[in-house]
């Protein structure tokens, strides 16, 4: 009885992590995130656009406006949650991919360098497909996106310290064909 008691708490709280990390669609930047801003170059990863994305929802998004948009998401450690400063540039990636179905992106995953390998590429994947879904939830295809983790292998910034760590927990978009 205790088993099943334990079993349906942990389903029941994760429903409630699930809910809680989808309930919410603000575009504000949380001011206490690690990561690069807007236009920040981080060691090879390009971070482009405003923190809020600049198009407005429902808008026509060209291959122009693309150049405006982040194309490199910030995780936090250990979690696979897009962060909510991410939200109006995907979505507005989502909208182009819908808009343009014979474009194609690829969801390249990272992790630092902390964990084992096996574990984070499995968390590098996760991240992909937290970003992949957001894309699919917004009117992308699934059949457009391939995703990819690189786990540890491909740090933006080398370092061991916690600002370089910061800067390897991203996705990265990279647009196969416009």
């Amino acid at each position: 009885m205790q088993v099943s008691n334990l079993t349906k708490s942990v389903m029941i709280s994760a429903a409630m992590i699930l809910a809680a990390g989808c309930s919410t669609t603000s575009t504000t930047t949380d001011a206490g995130t690690a990561g690069a801003g807007a236009g920040a170059q981080v060691g090879g990863a390009s971070s482009y656009g405003t923190a809020g994305g600049g198009l407005s929802s429902g808008a026509i998004v060209t291959a122009e406006d693309l150049k405006q948009l982040r194309t490199v998401f910030y995780f936090d450690f250990d979690q696979s949650v897009v962060r909510q400063e991410g939200f109006a540039d995907l979505e507005a990636h989502a909208r182009y991919l819908s808009q343009n179905p014979s474009a194609s992106v690829r969801l390249e995953g990272h992790a630092d360098e902390r964990g084992t390998r096996e574990y984070n590429i499995a968390l590098g994947e996760r991240r992909a497909q937290s970003v992949e879904r957001l894309l699919v939830v917004n009117g992308a295809s699934a059949n457009q996106i391939e995703t990819v983790s690189y786990g540890e292998e491909k740090p933006a910034v080398l370092g061991h310290d916690a600002q370089s760590w910061s800067q390897n927990r991203r996705v990265e978009l990279k647009y196969q064909s416009k």
